[in-house]
């Protein structure tokens, strides 16, 4: 900040250093509680690396959840239970490294995605801020990689700033487009109050830097999938590259409104059901609990990862039904996370329930009616034809409808290229199929390679189970949403564990087909997104590019695949130890 002549505060442009000294310090205080977690589980003996990321990720979604209902109780509180769970985090830390009989292997794998994780998260800062505007970080967020995008990323500042100062004294303000607080879930609020209390600021930059590090948990999740299915080294960097340089992960890692964080989650859930860790922990209690913790901390995200559980929930009970005790346990571990929320919602700020309706019911204007009496008179109004209609319109969005087509030949017709790109960003934030662009050859190279009998086994197999939960989740979530005008499956409606799984689809199915093939059209594919996606096409006044921010990006990136490529041993489950003797 600098101050005027006439000594009003105003905000001004941090330096590249400065912005990295911001990173550091949100990393750390985001890792923190789950580096404790899972190093505390790893001094008890668990040594399966996957298994320890997703504790990790479980035991600091829960901590931010502990601190947010510390500061509903009072802000004494919750500034005594934030310093106790940063200090004891980084004290159990230090004990368990001391003397945990924590293996140094063991260790450097535990290191790895940590790496990249600090890696993905500058260099998709750095990416952002290309053209500057760190001194305006939520307006260049909305507008750096896609058309305007709504003010969504400033609702958990918004009730952050309201909680962190009143707690449950009164009632919270309603955000502007009349959202309440208790219309949205509060991990990302929970997180804002945690780290808020250790420094912040007012334009912005502290909760930007927050939510771009949130957001890319996803690397830590994804990267316990890939390590617990055993993919090839080759196939797992180019799997990690692809999804850092996708339109996803790009436009809502900078864009922070709380998606991609419940999706890191659910990737963490799906390391244990959609890998040969599921033979172990559909009979463990508390691996039960793990899964149950991570799928209720996903919806305490965001309320559409309810299409992210239905997949992994399906694949779950097909691959082997747990018992009904571990079945019991995952019921009440979800509902102690959700349940304390779902109260709030109905006796502390009631209704809560403004987007479900919109999302099941289509109903955009704010009323008395339940959720079931909305979905009930849409589905009535509708009519069996109008419903049908709705859901063929939803299938439809997937694809890519007419609408789609049409921007890109509009964009074409233009012979701008600011509107090409424009175009095409629109349909890659839009549109489910379109959006995997090259990588929708995958299914091609997969059935020329099915017919010829010649395919990697450890890549299909995991191409198989990941496009299986891909359409599950694909299919129910166009059956639930409602498809009317008011809410059709855009991509930003769903779960973006769904997105991901079909670029691990693709990308595994590739390399199992076809390997070198897959290898050269991933890497063309990976400077195809990034020239979509390095200009800035709507740039605010008085920025301009900065040569020293696109060197930073590069060797983040550069970086970040150098690391993705390091060497892992393959977990050790219960099954490939009885397979090795």
């Amino acid at each position: 900040m600098r101050r005027s002549r006439e000594g009003i505060c105003e905000p001004v442009a941090m330096t590249q250093g400065e912005i990295l000294v911001l990173l550091a310090i949100h990393l750390v205080l985001t890792g923190l509680p789950g580096a404790a977690a899972a190093l505390f589980a790893a001094s008890r003996g668990e040594r399966r690396v996957p298994v320890l990321l997703a504790v990790g990720l479980a035991g600091s979604g829960t901590a931010a959840m502990l601190v947010f209902w510390s500061y509903y109780g009072s802000h004494e509180l919750g500034q005594t239970v934030s310093f106790f769970l940063a200090f004891g985090s980084a004290t159990a830390c230090g004990w368990c490294l001391y003397d945990g009989g924590i293996e140094t292997p063991l260790l450097r794998q535990l290191v790895t995605p940590l790496a990249l994780w600090a890696l993905g998260s500058a260099f998709l800062l750095y990416l952002g801020f290309l053209h500057g505007g760190s001194d305006q970080p939520l307006a260049t967020a909305s507008t750096r990689f896609s058309h305007p995008l709504p003010s969504d990323s400033s609702i958990p500042q918004f009730f952050s700033d309201w909680f962190y100062a009143h707690g449950h004294n009164g009632t919270p303000p309603v955000f502007p487009g009349e959202w309440l607080a208790s219309d949205r879930p509060p991990l990302q609020v929970a997180y804002a109050l945690f780290e808020r209390t250790f420094g912040w600021d007012q334009n912005g930059l502290h909760y930007q830097v927050m939510g771009v590090v949130l957001q890319q948990l996803w690397i830590v999740g994804l990267w316990a999938l890939l390590l617990a299915a055993g993919v090839g080294r080759l196939t797992r960097a180019l799997l990690m590259v692809t999804v850092l340089v996708s339109g996803l992960a790009i436009v809502n890692g900078f864009f922070v409104w709380p998606k991609l964080l419940p999706a890191a989650m659910l990737l963490a859930a799906a390391a244990l059901v959609l890998t040969p860790l599921w033979t172990e922990l559909r009979k463990s209690l508390w691996g039960a609990a793990l899964f149950a913790a991570l799928c209720g901390l996903a919806m305490m995200g965001h309320g559409s990862s309810v299409f992210g559980v239905i997949p992994l929930c399906a694949i779950a009970a097909w691959r082997g039904m747990p018992g009904r005790r571990w079945l019991c346990v995952a019921a009440l571990v979800g509902i102690a996370v959700v349940a304390p929320w779902s109260a709030y919602q109905k006796y502390g700020d009631p209704p809560g329930n403004r987007l479900v309706k919109w999302t099941l019911a289509g109903v955009v204007e704010i009323d008395d009616r339940s959720t079931t009496e909305a979905i009930r008179d849409a589905y009535s109004e509708a009519g069996f034809g109008g419903a049908l209609h709705y859901k063929v319109e939803n299938f439809r969005m997937m694809a890519g409808g007419a609408e789609a087509y049409e921007g890109l030949k509009s964009g074409l017709d233009s012979g701008s290229l600011n509107e090409i790109v424009g175009a095409i960003r629109s349909v890659i934030f839009y549109n489910l199929l379109p959006s995997l662009g090259l990588l929708l050859i995958a299914p091609i190279a997969m059935l020329i390679a099915w017919r010829r009998g010649q395919r990697e086994p450890r890549d299909w197999n995991f191409a198989l189970l990941c496009s299986a939960a891909f359409l599950i989740g694909a299919i129910a979530w166009g059956l639930l949403v409602i498809g009317s005008e008011a809410d059709r499956t855009a991509i930003h409606v769903g779960s973006y564990l769904i997105p991901i799984l079909g670029i691990c689809a693709a990308v595994a199915g590739l390399r199992a087909a076809f390997p070198r093939f897959g290898a050269c059209l991933l890497g063309l594919n990976a400077v195809l997104m990034l020239a979509i996606y390095v200009p800035s096409l709507e740039p605010l006044p008085g920025t301009v590019y900065s040569p020293l921010a696109g060197l930073l990006a590069a060797v983040s990136l550069a970086a970040f695949a150098a690391v993705s490529l390091r060497r892992e041993p393959a977990p050790r489950t219960a099954a490939v130890a009885a397979a090795a003797e």
